[in-house]
């Protein structure tokens, strides 16, 4: 064998090898417990009408999906079992938020342009109180502890506190320029109030009613939600384009994440940890681990998102567009729990029909199918290149 043909051997079995280890590599990555969870859209409803739909609420009772249709004045009430509208509710002039509360089975929603709340029964879907507020209220979130219901009053500067009991304002709280979203802190009993007119997030105490703090935040803090297991509050700056992370503790900032053009809504999902951002110049979802406090995912949509809920009894996230009469459903993939350690008791392993499986995502099947023909292809010229080298050695 001449040293050109030795050469030419030696080098392909060489790039065999180094072809081989990275397809070994790519492929256990591509299908690490990590990456095998995938978002799908399982379905899209079909409203009878266009509109601008601003809120969403769970419904944990009855299973029901709440969405404000604030363009023709109706809450729609949506069968989180068939994905079917079950109830059209005429409420205030352009409805806004929306909130639940299940001690009493109701639904709060906020009437923009009627300085109202209208309160519905979810046992027959109809209007059985009308609150009046302050001028302009948009937000609202239901404080357990007390059993009272915040509203935010975009046009008064102020937060309106209204007793479930009796459904009557038991208290007007002074706060910042356009107050619009709000989320209720139950193990402290404090309410975060967003404020569209300014960079601040005010913290209002349910024990005397008073702001207690004064957070700075970014641009436009539009949406918040309250992580219930790291006792954060997660503010979405649609000016900004990131997602402020306050800790409960000491009211500061811990954590700012960048998201998706102009974050409008949030949603969180307790049983996996993360935080649910609707990104409405993106057409997008940021998903935010709160283990880490980073976006582990981006989940495409039809169209810009303006409203977003989860359910957390289907595991389903349902996404509301500007100007649309469609719902996206979305199927969110369960992680798996982590082992557990050794001074625990480890719980009896499930068979094997029991166990999920889950699908390989679409990006780790192009990878691997790119890494196979890249192989391929370079194999070829080297293959090529030898019989090149072995004719003009003869």
């Amino acid at each position: 064998m001449s040293k050109k043909t030795f050469t030419a051997t030696f080098t392909m079995k060489r790039l065999k090898k180094t072809c081989f280890a990275l397809f070994l590599i790519v492929l256990i990555l591509g299908l690490s417990p990590a990456t095998v969870y995938a978002f799908e859209v399982t379905d899209t409803i079909n409203l009878e009408r266009h509109g601008g739909y601003y809120g969403v609420a769970y419904d944990s009772g009855k299973g029901e999906i709440y969405l404000t249709n604030g363009d023709f004045d109706l809450v729609y009430a949506i069968s989180d079992s068939t994905n079917i509208v079950v109830a059209t509710i005429p409420v205030g002039r352009t409805p806004s938020g929306i909130a639940y509360n299940p001690a009493k089975g109701g639904l709060f929603v906020t009437n923009f342009r009627s300085d109202t709340v209208s309160v519905i029964s979810d046992n027959n879907h109809t209007v059985v109180a009308t609150i009046p507020v302050g001028n302009q209220p948009m937000g609202v979130v239901y404080d357990s502890g007390k059993e009272e219901i915040y509203v935010a009053n975009y046009g008064s500067n102020s937060v309106s506190v209204i007793s479930d009991s009796n459904y009557t304002v038991v208290a007007t709280v002074p706060v910042g320029n356009q107050p619009s979203a709000l989320a209720y802190d139950s193990r402290r009993g404090e309410i975060f109030v967003g404020h569209s007119g300014c960079d601040q997030v005010l913290v209002v105490s349910n024990k005397n009613y008073t702001v207690v703090a004064n957070v700075t935040v970014e641009n436009e803090p539009i949406s918040l939600v309250y992580d219930s297991g790291k006792e954060e509050i997660y503010v979405a700056n649609h000016g900004s384009d990131t997602v402020s992370v306050l800790s409960n503790s000491n009211h500061t900032v811990v954590a700012t994440i960048p998201v998706g053009n102009q974050p409008c809504a949030l949603a969180y999902d307790s049983g996996n940890s993360q935080i649910y951002v609707a990104n409405y110049f993106s057409y997008s979802i940021s998903v935010i681990s709160d283990n880490n406090q980073t976006v582990i995912a981006t989940i495409p949509l039809e169209g810009p998102p303006q409203a977003i809920g989860y359910d957390y009894g289907k595991e389903k996230i349902f996404v509301a567009y500007s100007e649309s009469h469609r719902v996206s459903v979305i199927s969110v993939p369960s992680h798996p729990s982590p082992s557990p350690s050794i001074s625990e008791s480890p719980l009896p392993s499930p068979s094997v029909s029991e166990l999920p499986s889950p699908s390989i995502p679409e990006y780790a099947v192009f990878v691997v199918v790119s890494l196979l023909a890249v192989t391929i292809f370079l194999t070829g010229i080297f293959y090529r290149r030898k019989q090149q080298i072995d004719k003009n050695s003869r």
